[in-house]
């Protein structure tokens, strides 16, 4: 093994493996692919400093880069030490190869820029809120990712070939794909859960699945197909018909369908790949039809004095072994409320289950059947509201990308102030809104407002609204 030259301020020394934090005030050369530099602490490239790597670079601590227009080299970057590492600083980390190695977990606060090979051996690469990216440039690729191995997070994507963005959400992998893309592209994804507004449809779609969906946005470039691929062992996913499932993209206000031929299981596996499209947004899977379970006829939940009565009705029940009432008070997390075993006579019949839990402002209810060979489906939802919460005020769209969408409900009136804030206090945009006996309110979302998260407040003299918004 050759030893390094570096060279910090005109003073010449030799090193080869530091177990203390590194700082670079001058010039560090990596110079052939046999050297190796090993800092089993913190690296840190000031701005100013010149840092090239043209052979094995093993950083254990953190890594912050300053330098602006930092040469990628030739080299390997390896981030492999065993308590949990952050990528950090006001310039991106440039790399030609890349191997990430840290069961703990790698936080992006900058970002990583890859211009050649990463290989995945284990952890979760996180990218922070700002948001940062893992950076694949044109002509880079990857291997080794997997549920142990891939990006919770955002990943950019420079060129024109064919991208499989390694994301999921820290416990599962569950990737999106982009082909046959018309010119050199610049795109960004992520995944995460619960979909928003799935009841905003434009025919033909008829469902949305509520379960994922995908950011996928275009900085520069042309066309491209959209693959998504579905594995239920993985994420529930429902039972739908595969002739009418369709890639469901996000407009902005409404699920539309951007095509797509899919190939699998629903209850196993599959993918689907859209029709070449030029808008994207957020994308998730779309059904042409309704997916209710059995021959299910009507589900209606309904508030009483002291309770709420859940009544449903279906037709030709063959080979059911139960239903399973489930509510939830968020919207997001369900849990079972009370089970009621099929009749399968073949006939209409109709089930009812009461349920004594007071409702303090929302409700939402929905109906699992359970088939003899376990396979299950899901209704769509009803929701109850308290009397205290019929003047409520929600927010619809989150994700907002041009605006941020709100839902007064009831009698809901008045002028209200609103502010979207930074993390950091910094308030980025004010305004009024006059709402008047309830219905949608859009706020807008002006070049101000970068890729974020915000705090968004609305109030009164009477009282004050609070969410957590993300803007894409």
């Amino acid at each position: 093994m050759k030893k390094i030259l570096i060279a910090f301020l005109l003073l010449t020394v030799k090193l080869g493996f530091s177990q203390t934090a590194v700082t670079n005030t001058g010039v560090l050369y990596v110079s052939q692919s046999s050297d190796i530099l090993y800092t089993g602490s913190d690296f840190t490239n000031n701005a100013g400093a010149t840092f090239t790597n043209k052979g094995q670079f093993h950083v254990r601590g953190n890594l912050t880069n300053n330098e602006t227009g930092m040469a990628v080299g030739t080299g390997t970057l390896y981030l492999n030490g065993s308590t949990a590492q952050a990528v950090n600083g006001g310039q991106a980390f440039k790399t030609q190869n890349f191997v990430s190695n840290n069961v703990a977990g790698i936080t992006l606060n900058n970002n990583l820029n890859i211009s050649g090979f990463h290989t995945f051996i284990t952890g979760i690469i996180a990218t922070s809120a700002t948001p940062n990216y893992l950076v694949y440039e044109a002509g880079s690729s990857y291997m080794g990712d997997g549920d142990a191995a891939h990006v919770s997070g955002w990943v950019k994507k420079f060129g024109g070939t064919n991208f499989i963005f390694p994301v999921g959400n820290g416990t599962v992998e569950r990737t999106v794909a982009i082909s046959n893309l018309s010119a050199s592209s610049e795109f960004n994804a992520r995944y995460l859960a619960i979909t928003p507004n799935p009841t905003l449809l434009q025919l033909p779609l008829r469902s949305v699945d509520p379960y994922e969906y995908w950011p996928l946005t275009r900085t520069s470039g042309g066309t491209a197909q959209v693959t998504l691929n579905w594995d239920r062992s993985k994420v529930y996913f429902p039972n739908y018909i595969l002739p009418d499932l369709a890639v469901a993209g996000w407009s902005g206000t409404l699920w539309v369908d951007n095509g797509g031929t899919a190939v699998g299981n629903a209850a196993t596996t599959g993918t689907i790949t859209s029709n070449a499209i030029s808008t994207f947004n957020l994308f998730t899977f779309g059904s042409r039809s309704y997916v209710l379970p059995l021959s299910l006829t009507s589900f209606t939940a309904n508030k009483n004095v002291n309770n709420v009565l859940i009544e449903w009705t279906t037709e030709k029940e063959i080979n059911l072994s139960h239903f399973v009432v489930e509510r939830s008070d968020d919207g997001t997390s369900f849990y079972s409320i009370g089970h009621v075993s099929g009749s399968n006579s073949g006939k209409t019949e109709s089930y009812q289950l009461i349920d004594n839990k007071p409702v303090q402002n929302i409700a939402y209810y929905r109906l699992r059947s359970v088939d003899l060979d376990g396979k299950q489906s899901l209704s769509r939802i009803a929701t109850v509201m308290s009397a205290q919460a019929n003047d409520r005020l929600m927010l619809v769209n989150n994700p907002a990308h041009n605006k941020i969408t709100l839902l007064a409900t009831g009698t809901l009136s008045g002028e209200f102030n609103y502010q979207l804030i930074l993390i950091n206090g910094q308030v980025i945009k004010s305004g009024k809104l006059s709402i008047q006996n309830g219905g949608y309110y859009d706020i807008s979302l002006d070049g101000n407002v970068k890729a974020g998260t915000y705090s968004l407040k609305l109030s009164d003299n009477k009282q004050a609204y609070y969410y957590k918004v993300l803007v894409l």
